[in-house]
């Protein structure tokens, strides 16, 4: 799993079938400390995110598998809302 933080909703009128009912979000990757890094997906959104959560996510087959009802086309999932991040150097 990775961190990413929501920067915003997408939404289609024309998708594919499977992604019915699916909400989608803009996320940014960020990297343990919360920085940005730059990349950004369009992930479905299992846990109904908002703009500005921390979340953490999955991808390819991982991805598919977090909604075990469909098969989803999906390469980036967002499966979880972090609360807190304890970062402690090794």
């Amino acid at each position: 799993m990775r961190l990413g933080r929501v920067t915003g909703k997408v939404w289609a009128t024309a998708k594919d079938a499977q992604l019915s009912a699916v909400k989608l979000a803009l996320m940014e990757v960020v990297d343990e400390h919360g920085r940005a890094t730059g990349k950004l997906f369009v992930a479905a959104d299992t846990i109904g995110c908002r703009e500005g959560d921390l979340v953490f996510w999955v991808s390819g087959g991982e991805a598919v598998r977090a909604f075990p009802d469909k098969n989803i086309p999906s390469d980036v999932t967002i499966v979880g809302l972090v609360d807190q991040l304890d970062v402690r150097p090794l």
